[in-house]
């Protein structure tokens, strides 16, 4: 039930940091710490891009089905033509990159970087159209709408694209620890985050949901000798048409919840290595599950990174054989 296996002519030379679906087809934008920016036809099982860049690739996003984003290592946020293969540099940090994304309604490029800027980029004129010095890295990012939601410690910063002043919310996600990821809704009515403690919090912009139906739990505690052992979350992935999504951890793990009960709906069989990224097509009809080490823990196993493709149903759970 691990779902099919991608077979890459060129394997991943290091650790997978982030893949995405296409807007509207089943091309697989792959990103990884080998400096290699792939795009994968899931449904032809072939590589129809590989390029390479200058230092590891720590994230990457589609900007429409024929360009995407990559952000580097090297302080360069890249553009990507993809039937050619040809890219450009189209913005640079002080520091590595650590966050790409792209906004369909603005049509700016958010960027943030080491260096603990937050930027809005003019991707035509290649040229900041407004920054955030922020007093702590971004961990997260994700857009939802004219909102983009940023984690950083253990809060998340809400912020209006067309008025980049300041936050318009700065939520407190009552995590105790560190927020490793933020993923929007597909209602576009809130967000998720997970924490390296292995909670995750659902939360909603309007502040009358939020008293109604926001909630933190404990989505992967394990047992140790009789003990809780909590687990980072790396990577969650709302499904495009439920009220569900799924969770990787670091110990292999990817669980389907439920939004609304935040009960566990089905929990996929442990992979090898941690799950590093997640996501669904544009139908919520496929499920890419990363497999790969993340550098995040001094105690991950590193076998070769691998990237699995799961059919699942209208509530995002695998096909049962």
């Amino acid at each position: 039930m691990e779902g099919k296996r991608l077979e890459v002519k060129s394997p991943m030379g290091d650790a997978i940091s982030r893949i995405r679906f296409a807007p509207r087809s089943n091309n697989l934008l792959i990103s990884s710490w080998d400096a290699v920016l792939r795009l994968y036809d899931v449904d032809a099982s072939d590589i129809r891009l590989e390029v390479r860049s200058e230092g590891a690739l720590i994230d990457c996003c589609f900007v429409d089905e024929s360009a995407a984003l990559s952000a580097g290592s090297d302080c360069c946020i890249r553009r990507y033509d993809l039937p050619s293969g040809k890219h450009e540099t189209v913005g640079k940090h002080d520091d590595v990159v650590t966050s790409v994304e792209y906004s369909e309604e603005t049509g700016q490029l958010i960027s943030t970087g080491m260096d603990k800027k937050l930027i809005l980029w003019d991707m035509h004129a290649c040229r900041e159209n407004g920054f955030i010095k922020m007093d702590s890295e971004v961990e997260s990012l994700s857009l939802c709408d004219y909102y983009l939601m940023a984690a950083v410690g253990k809060c998340v910063n809400v912020y209006d694209l067309r008025n980049l002043t300041g936050p318009l919310q700065s939520m407190g996600s009552s995590m105790d620890f560190q927020i490793c990821c933020v993923r929007s809704f597909s209602n576009r009515k809130g967000y998720i985050v997970g924490s390296i403690d292995g909670r995750v919090g659902v939360n909603f912009l309007e502040r009358s949901c939020s008293s109604e139906t926001g909630c933190v739990f404990l989505c992967h505690p394990r047992s140790k000798e009789r003990k809780h052992h909590l687990v980072g979350i790396n990577d969650i992935a709302t499904h495009p048409c439920q009220n569900t999504f799924v969770t990787g951890d670091n110990e292999g793990y990817a669980i389907v919840w439920d939004a609304q009960s935040k009960k566990r709906s089905f929990e996929f069989p442990r992979h090898r290595d941690s799950v590093a990224s997640l996501s669904y097509n544009h139908s919520g009809q496929k499920l890419a599950i990363a497999s790969s080490y993340t550098y995040r823990e001094a105690n991950e196993m590193q076998h070769a990174p691998e990237i699995f493709v799961q059919e699942v149903d209208d509530l995002g759970r695998p096909f049962l054989e």
